[in-house]
């Protein structure tokens, strides 16, 4: 299966490649990951629970980047097992491009998924993903996009503060996880 996409991301370039590298930023934007940590060069363990219609697990996955070039691309190689509800496994490429004060985010994972999810019906899976895929460009855009202009001084001051970003590859994680969920649901 292919999730190929894009997202204008309103931050700098060097901004969302850090964000996309900071486990906690990613832990933070990907929803149900209890856990996102380090376990090597360049590689991570990741725990997400998922629920797609009647589905639900809890995945336990590895992630591994390759072909890293700052801040411009990189490949993540993804594997994740939830058990009898299905397993997950692929790679995908992503490339940030500086665009006007923004960055173009785009994204082409390519994945395999058996067991319980792989057996919902597509149109549950691709409403899932994309409600999956929304929800983290939201949480991430939060994140890593510039603060409020001058006249929202009194709301930024009354909110808290966007957390710093620090990696870029984490993105390519929770493109990925976003991506095995997809596969699973189709």
């Amino acid at each position: 299966m292919e999730l190929k996409g894009e997202r204008l991301i309103p931050a700098p370039i060097e901004k969302v490649w850090a964000g996309l590298n900071d486990p906690e930023i990613l832990k933070a934007c990907i929803a149900g990951c209890e856990s996102l940590e380090r376990s090597g060069d360049d590689a991570f363990t990741a725990l997400v629970a998922v629920r797609v219609g009647p589905v639900s697990a809890k995945f336990k996955g590895n992630l591994k980047m390759s072909d890293v070039k700052p801040p411009a691309s990189y490949t993540l190689h993804f594997d994740g097992q939830g058990g009898v509800a299905g397993f997950g496994k692929g790679s995908a490429d992503v490339q940030l491009t500086p665009e006007a004060g923004a960055t173009r985010l785009g994204y082409l994972a390519r994945a395999q998924v058996g067991g319980k999810m792989a057996q919902v019906g597509s149109r549950l899976i691709d409403a899932a993903a994309a409600k999956i895929t929304e929800d983290f460009f939201a949480a991430f855009e939060a994140q890593v996009a510039p603060p409020p202009a001058e006249g929202a001084a009194a709301e930024a001051e009354a909110a808290p503060a966007a957390g710093g970003s620090k990696r870029v590859w984490w993105i390519a994680a929770a493109v990925v996880l976003i991506v095995a969920i997809w596969w699973l649901k189709r």
